[in-house]
This record gives C-alpha cells, structure tokens and sequence, in this order.
C-alpha cells in the first residue's frame, strides 16, 4: 500500500514539507503576515481605549481595523511586546504545531470509533497529513496572512470533544470571546444533550467579555452595542475570498445580498440539511461527523467566511477517508483546497470591492458553499454504512 510505504517516512516528509515552505517565504523580515501585523499593531490601543479608533494602512480605499472582542486584544497583548519579527516566527511555529494537533485530534476520534489504539502507525498518520495540509489552500492562506485560524480551530476542536464538559464549554465559551464563530459550536452541545458544556460555554464567554470590560469599558461598550454585526467593517462582502453562502449570493445576484429573502431562503436549506446530518451522526455516535457537519453550518451562515476561515475542511477530508465514507467525495475536496481555485478567482476579479461577476466566475466562486450544501446532504447516506473495523 502506498499509505503504509509513506508512513515509514512521514517525519521526514513533514520536516520537507516545513522547509519548503520555509523556503517559499523567504527572509522573516520580508514576511507580511497582514493579518498577524494588525493583532500585533493595533492590540496595545486597548490599553488606551482606541482598539477601535485607529486601523492599520493597507490600501488606499481598504485601512484595516481590529475587528475581534476586546477579550482578543488582551490575548494578544503579549505578542505584541515581541519584535515584529520575533513574533511573526513566534506565530508561524505555533499555528503549524496547531495544524498538526487539529489532524491529531480528528484521527484520534477516528481511532476510537475504528476500536483501535492511537498508536504508532496513527501518530505517522498524523505527522504524514500534516505535511500534505500544509499546502491545502485554507492552511497556505492562514500561514501567509498570519490568521489566527490554527490556534483558534485546533483549540476549539479540542474542546468540543473533551470528556469534562466544564473543559469543553469553557474552551468554547473563550474560543467564542475571541473570535464570535466558535459560538456555533454550541450546537453540537445542545444535539448531543450536553446541557452542562452549553452552561459552561455561555459562562465562559460571558468571563470573556467582563474581561474585555475590565480592559477597556469604552472599547468594550462601542464593540457590543455599535459594532457587532457590522460585515463590511470586516471586509468586502462580495470578493470571491469570501466563501459564505452570502458571499456566494451576492456575486451571483450582483448586490450584497445582506438579510434578504435570497439569503434567508439559502440559511433555511441550511439549516434543514444540517439538522437531517446532525441528526444522523448524533444516531451513529460519529462525534467526528457531528462536530464537522456543526462548524460547516457555521461557515455557510456567517456573513464573512474568508476561504482561509474552512479549516474544518481537514478533519472532515479524513472523516471521509479512514472512516472509508466516500473516498470520491474526498478527492473532491482535496481538489478544491489544493487546486488553488480561490487564488486564481482573486486575480479574476476586477476589484475586492465590487460585487457583479461574468456569470463563470460567481458559478465558480460557489466552490465552498456548494461542496458543503453537497456533503451536507450526503452525510445521512454516508453514516447509513457501516464503518470499517480497520483501516489500511
């Protein structure tokens, strides 16, 4: 099996697959990292009450603000006393130990619902996927801009699925206070009847944003009561990186779609073929199944859903093949995140800030939501055979 030759080296790939990409960046001092810049730049102004008075220049019609919870730039503030440079390597090193723990954390639920140890042909597994994820395009993007997506998916991820619910709450609930997404992880609670994680995770984001007031009142107050729900403050709604089902929409329709009946029609399917895969993998007990299908509703209903944003995209790639679900549904995905679509759609674009496309390129802008509105329906099929006792 070519599987079982690629295991006998996987710390070595892994260790190419870092120094290429080390490679490609070149110089540390000529990484630009613009996302991780505006944490590292914009975070002390919490200390003076002007987190969201101040952005960071980028392009002449699009300055970058911070657009996270107070909580966040308290979290970050200890990076910021860091050399810039210092900091991006910092950054670098941390979300690629992240990559590896979210591969880690998927194969291990997938080791436990094959009835096998976590040993050590699943560990190579995980070294040998992190080397290929490396180059899957929401880890290139993340690594390149900076995000906090690693730090924050692998983090949540681990929480969701912890055994104490007061961990996998409060791990949601700070996961919540620093970026609102993880919020949808609640769902996954409630489906499963974890009513003491939901307490927990409401608690821990509630300690979050009396953290944030504690910071900054004045911050935290103009954040919660004018900002919040702000899209366009985040970013163009309508360029192609965004891969919501609003983002989708409007360059379809040539408008930004906001809350109208185009977009609430789509959130409506949605949530139906989520409820119908929630359902079926809560009936399996496939934790994995039901963890992914929660964070894919996420990304489909959020106003901003950067393509960099669907790493949940990895876990749900080796739920479909080790759980031998559908390997053709898997290759599907590992084409669209390795094909560079979104990069080459960016280019395409006339402006990030304007909406109407060639009807060619808003069909191929649907590359995300359409995969996922697909695997969402497929889901109750896939859990309806029976799981392998082992895998090769």
């Amino acid at each position: 099996m070519i599987e079982e030759r690629a295991l006998r080296f996987a710390p070595l790939l892994l260790v190419l697959s870092v120094g290429v990409h080390a490679f490609r960046l070149g110089n540390p001092a000529d990484w630009q990292m613009i996302d991780l810049k505006v944490y590292w730049s914009l975070a002390p102004h919490l200390l003076t009450d002007q987190l969201y008075s101040i952005s960071m220049p980028f392009t002449a019609d699009f300055p970058l603000p911070f657009t996270y919870p107070p909580f966040a730039a308290a979290v970050f503030l200890p990076l910021s006393a860091l050399p810039w440079v210092a900091a991006k390597v910092v950054w670098q090193a941390l979300s690629l130990v992240c990559l590896w723990w979210l591969v880690r954390t998927a194969l291990k639920l997938l080791a436990a619902r094959l009835e096998q140890p976590f040993d050590g042909t699943w560990s190579r597994r995980a070294l040998l996927w992190t080397a290929l994820f490396v180059w899957a395009e929401p880890v290139r993007k993340t690594l390149d801009f900076g995000q906090i997506n690693l730090p924050l998916v692998a983090g949540v991820f681990a929480a969701v699925v912890a055994t104490r619910q007061s961990v996998a709450g409060l791990g949601v609930g700070l996961g919540a206070g620093l970026k609102l997404t993880p919020a949808i992880s609640a769902l996954y609670f409630l489906a499963t009847r974890r009513f003491a994680a939901a307490a927990w995770s409401v608690a821990g984001f509630a300690l979050t944003v009396a953290l944030g007031f504690l910071a900054s009142a004045a911050d935290s107050w103009r954040y919660w009561f004018e900002l919040l729900g702000a899209a366009d403050r985040v970013g163009p709604v309508g360029s192609v990186i965004n891969q919501s089902l609003r983002g989708a929409l409007s360059r379809s329709l040539g408008y930004d779609v906001e809350m109208s009946w185009p977009w609430l029609l789509a959130v409506a399917v949605s949530a139906v073929l989520t409820a119908l895969a929630l359902r079926a993998a809560v009936r399996a007990s496939d934790t994995l199944a039901a963890v992914v299908v929660v964070q894919l509703f996420g990304l489909l209903i959020s106003p901003i859903s950067w393509s960099h944003h669907w790493l949940w995209v990895l876990p749900l790639v080796l739920w479909l093949i080790h759980d031998r679900r559908s390997r053709l549904l898997a290759g599907v995905w590992v084409v669209a995140i390795g094909s560079d679509l979104i990069t080459v759609l960016i280019d395409l674009q006339p402006s990030i800030w304007e909406i109407p496309r060639p009807w060619p390129l808003a069909a191929l802008g649907w590359l995300y939501p359409a995969l996922a509105l697909l695997t969402l329906a497929l889901v109750p099929k896939l859990l309806g055979t029976r799981a392998p006792l082992h895998t090769n």
